[in-house]
């Protein structure tokens, strides 16, 4: 079998019951403002059945509109879910998302054949499912298979941040933000992907440890 090393780049991490995330808009100079940047990490159980859970990786924050509809996947970089379901902080288990022609294909949950800040990708594997890669602006093109679905494309950002008043607050200007706050990202996109699993996948029912990791091609 064919193998590929990837040199992990950035990564968030968090620990997942019901819904969590992690957000890290202003990222290492490594990897800051470029294709494998995170923006955020979301983990939780899919409002439509209790039975599945949700990863959500964000990417290549601050996108204007019009940068929106030029971005892209970078074919280069894996974005990778780890999952440890025995609790001791070692991925058990990995779902894989790679990027080619327009599409997107994830693979796994399964087994890691390598563990901590490298990953391996088997060429010859199937992938456990696809989707096209949505166009900003179209309509969601989501991709199901086996109990799985997946999406990738432009979407609004999320988080809220009010940066201004956070400077303030630094400063020694303000004590607390105010309320409403005005949100820093509104009005810009990331480059999102989103895949939903079955929790008999990724260790039942029980409590999960979860990062996500963008790897680049070496």
């Amino acid at each position: 079998m064919k193998r590929k090393a990837v040199i992990t780049l950035g990564s968030l991490a968090l620990i997942a019951t019901a819904y969590l995330f992690a957000a890290d808009h202003i990222d290492a100079p490594g990897v800051a403002s470029t294709s494998s940047d995170i923006t955020d990490f979301y983990a939780f159980q899919s409002p439509e059945s209790s039975s599945n859970v949700v990863f959500v990786a964000n990417l290549q924050g601050l996108l204007s509109p019009s940068a929106s509809a030029s971005a892209n996947f970078d074919e280069n970089v894996m974005i990778e879910f780890n999952i440890d379901n025995t609790g001791d902080a070692v991925e058990d288990l990995v779902i894989q998302c790679t990027f080619k022609d327009g599409k997107v294909y994830v693979y796994g949950p399964m087994a890691p054949t390598r563990t901590g800040l490298a990953s391996t990708i088997v060429s010859s594997m199937t992938a456990s499912a696809q989707a096209d890669i949505t166009a900003y602006g179209a309509t969601a093109s989501v991709g199901t298979s086996g109990g799985m679905k997946v999406f990738a494309g432009p979407r609004d950002d999320p988080f809220f941040m009010d940066f201004a008043q956070y400077g303030e607050i630094i400063a020694g200007n303000a004590t607390s933000f105010n309320s409403p706050g005005a949100d820093t990202f509104a009005g810009t996109n990331v480059m999102s992907v989103v895949v939903e699993v079955p929790k008999s996948t990724v260790g039942g029912s029980g409590t999960i440890n979860t990062w996500v990791t963008s790897n680049r091609k070496q």
